[in-house]
Formats: C-alpha cells, sequence, structure tokens
C-alpha cells in the first residue's frame, strides 16, 4: 500500500512539473485583452528595439483589434470606451504631444460613462502661441483635441512608431511604462496649407493584469 501511495505521489509531481511553463530571467509576460487564461504571449528582448520599446510589428500583432474597437467607439461617442480605461490609472488627456504630468487631465473609468454628457468645464492644459487656458467641456474638448478630424478613415496608422513630426518633446515613451502607442496621423488637411495642418491622434496603453488599457488619448498637430 505505501509503494503504491509513493508511486502516485511522484506521478503527481512529475506532472505538475511537466505543466509549469517556464519563463526566462528576460522574458515578460503580457497579454492582449481578447486572450483566454493560459495563452501565453510572453514578450522577449527579441521583440524590443535598442530602446527598449516594444517593435512595432509586435505592436500591432497585440493591439491591431483592440486599438480599432476603440477607435469606432471614440468616432460613434459611445460609452463603451470607459470598457477599455485603465482601472486605476483613469485616462490621461494630453492636447499638444507633450505629455504633462502636472497640468493634463486624468479621467477614470467611471468618469468615462459619463463624458459626452458632462457639461462642467475644465482647464484642460494651454492653448499653443496665445498661452490660454484651454477651458471646455468633455464634448468640445474633444471636438478639437480628440477626434478633430476623421482619423478612422482617413490616417495612416503608425504601432509604436511616431509619424507626425512637430517642434515639441515627445515623451510618450518616458512618461508611460512599457506602452503600446497607436498613432493616426493625417499629414495634410487641405492643400492649401502645404501639410501645416496635418494632425494626428495617438492612444496609450498599458499592461495591467494581462489586459492592455487605455491609459492616454495624445492630440497632435503644428505648434508655433
Amino acid at each position: 500500500m505505501n509503494i503504491l501511495f509513493r508511486k502516485i505521489i511522484l506521478t503527481l509531481a512529475v506532472s505538475l512539473v511537466i505543466a509549469i511553463p517556464h519563463i526566462g530571467k528576460n522574458i515578460t509576460p503580457i497579454l492582449t485583452e481578447d486572450s483566454s487564461p493560459g495563452v501565453d504571449f510572453s514578450l522577449s528582448d527579441s521583440d524590443l528595439n535598442e530602446e527598449g520599446i516594444i517593435k512595432s510589428e509586435v505592436a500591432k500583432e497585440i493591439i491591431e483589434k483592440i486599438a480599432y474597437e476603440l477607435i469606432v467607439a471614440i468616432k460613434d461617442k459611445d460609452p463603451v470606451i470607459s470598457n477599455y480605461v485603465h482601472p486605476v490609472k483613469g485616462v490621461r488627456f494630453t492636447p499638444y504631444t507633450t505629455v504633462s504630468i502636472e497640468s493634463d487631465i486624468i479621467f477614470n473609468k467611471e468618469d468615462m460613462k459619463s463624458f459626452f454628457d458632462d457639461e462642467s468645464l475644465y482647464v484642460w492644459g494651454y492653448y499653443d502661441g496665445i498661452g490660454d487656458e484651454i477651458k471646455l467641456t468633455p464634448s468640445q474638448y474633444y471636438e478639437k483635441f480628440i477626434y478633430s478630424q476623421d482619423f478612422m478613415h482617413t490616417a495612416e496608422i503608425g504601432y509604436n512608431e511616431v509619424l507626425s513630426d512637430g517642434n515639441m518633446n515627445e515623451n510618450q515613451f518616458e512618461i508611460y511604462k512599457n506602452p503600446i502607442v497607436v498613432e493616426y496621423y493625417i499629414p495634410e488637411v487641405n492643400p492649401e496649407f502645404g501639410g501645416l495642418d496635418w494632425q494626428s491622434l495617438r492612444l496609450v496603453f498599458e499592461e495591467y493584469e494581462g489586459n492592455w488599457k487605455l491609459v492616454g488619448i495624445i492630440h497632435n498637430q503644428w505648434t508655433i
């Protein structure tokens, strides 16, 4: 009886060792939003560029579907946007490229459910050139600094690569932790302006408990 019992214990122990996946020292397990439990989307060093940022092709594979669903919701002003928001950090709104921890407004997941119904005025930052406060309701801010163009249908799309080229500090990869940044870039709105009216929208995602969540919405355009 004791011999049989020891054999059973040994068999179970071997099975457990085989079942436990090995994760190397330099590998970070990261899952997409649609990943089911047990599906491993680990990133190795080869998935990162020289700056330690997730490579464009890898970022696209991870986030393309989620980003598409979100940009559709943003275009439609759908409250489902809140489902994509980081449950702890919320989402930070940046009106002009450079992310500011001091002045950028953060809305939490619950705030985003009533974002378009909120009639309160907020100071979102300062207008480029004149320096006046950007004092707008969320809906007004949406029109000027979120979906200011038809980004879903007319934009070039970049994954962890900066498509727009302005004169402001590009610091999103410094502020956000191991992010995936999806940029929707329109190089020219009106040909009469010779490309000086370019605009872009960036959606910033961070991994949270196996899912990629929205932590930042960055507006970018030509600035003085």
